[in-house]
């Protein structure tokens, strides 16, 4: 007889700032996307808190008022984690542990969690260790306060390095190991590229959890690991797909985020080595997102930082199925429209409209559009397959949809 398999959820608190850069619509929308990561993490999230603060506190980051309001809440509810939304300061984090005596994270280590959690192959595994190596290098003072000072007393004294600058030489070495692993990996995974010969290359890219997995699992006819959970894919996947008798590859990478640390950036950038080497994008968004026009925005800026941003390119807008607006009633005067009233054909007569025919919209889970994604995709792999192939010109005439 099987078990019943029963999830134990931590108990969380989530706590955000609101200010000049970030006002309480956006403050919340940050804590709404720091919400799903918590539970994909495996937290449940009992409370927010927030506060209007011009400028964090050096010390705890936020009031020392709401502080106490917080360390309340957590007592006398027996929470186990707080996070907080913005990168915290190996001080700050320090001090806070001492006032509310539970784990102490930050968005950041939120997302190495689960990056932890995720990864399965030991290119992704040693590209998460060197990430987490990294943030927890500056972190030491705070986590080993007890390994601060020689201890003295009778046959301690004398010359040597302290516990704690044994443990950050450790971590430096350790650093400078992975850093070395991943060359040497690199340089294999270079090698698997240069074998696939010169198909056209095909890199699904955007935000994560946009459905880019399971868009590729749809085309590719794969079983890609698929969920609705934040970071569900970690590691790349490229599969050889057929449109017609055109066969090309295409890659599956790493879904991007808001407010990701420089380091992690730095750290997964020899993972989207698939997107740099592509020769045609695949910019996945979830249209039924409302904030989805910042997600373009977001993934637009890292494809930038990884010299990438001027390749030619088709916008996917995915989950049509999903898609909600709202309505003004015909006696409505008073309500002004906005975008949040905007039906998919009002959004297509909108910049969408300045795309040249560059932006699809599809719904990859209930198959929706596919036959006119197909079509595209098709015709734009067919321009850059017959520059290499002048010779097979003749083959691809056309496209017919085998569906």
């Amino acid at each position: 007889m099987l078990e019943k398999k029963t999830l134990d959820y931590e108990k969380v608190v989530l706590i955000g700032v609101i200010n000049q850069e970030q006002d309480e619509k956006k403050s919340n929308e940050y804590l709404d996307e720091l919400e799903f990561l918590s539970y994909t993490a495996g937290g449940e999230v009992m409370k927010r808190f927030t506060q209007k603060i011009d400028t964090p506190n050096p010390k705890t980051f936020i009031g020392r008022g709401k502080m106490d309001e917080v360390a309340a809440y957590v007592k006398e509810h027996e929470i186990g984690t707080v996070v907080f939304d913005d990168e915290l300061s190996p001080a700050q984090q320090k001090n806070i542990e001492k006032i509310l005596r539970c784990k102490i994270l930050d968005r950041t280590s939120l997302i190495l969690d689960i990056f932890a959690q995720r990864a399965q192959t030991s290119y992704a595994r040693t590209q998460v260790e060197l990430a987490q190596y990294e943030y927890l290098l500056p972190r030491l003072a705070g986590l080993w306060t007890h390994l601060e000072r020689q201890r003295g007393g009778i046959g301690m004294r004398g010359p040597g390095e302290t516990e704690i600058e044994t443990d950050r030489r450790i971590v430096r070495d350790r650093i400078a190991l992975l850093k070395k692993k991943l060359e040497t990996i690199d340089k294999q995974m270079a090698t698997q590229r240069g074998n696939r010969g010169a198909l056209v290359r095909v890199a699904l890219v955007g935000y994560t959890n946009v459905g880019k997995s399971t868009l590729m699992n749809v085309i590719s006819k794969s079983d890609v690991f698929a969920e609705n959970k934040l970071f569900a894919t970690l590691d790349t996947t490229v599969r050889k797909v057929v449109i017609g008798n055109l066969p090309f590859l295409l890659s599956d990478t790493v879904g991007f985020i808001r407010k990701l640390p420089t380091q992690l950036v730095e750290s997964f950038k020899s993972t989207l080595d698939e997107v740099r080497e592509a020769d045609l994008l695949l910019h996945v968004v979830d249209i039924s997102h409302p904030n989805f026009e910042e997600h373009i925005a977001s993934v637009k800026k890292i494809l930038s930082e990884i010299d990438t941003a001027d390749k030619p390119t088709l916008m996917i807008f995915n989950k049509i199925d999903q898609y909600t607006y709202e309505t003004i009633a015909p006696d409505d005067l008073a309500t002004e429209r906005s975008e949040k009233h905007f039906t998919i054909d009002d959004w297509k007569h909108t910049w969408m409209n300045r795309m040249n025919g560059q932006a699809l919209f599809i719904s990859a889970l209930n198959r929706e559009n596919l036959s006119e994604f197909r079509k595209k995709v098709y015709e734009e792999v067919r321009k850059i397959h017959v520059t290499r192939f002048p010779y097979n010109n003749f083959l691809y005439p056309e496209y017919v949809d085998e569906l």
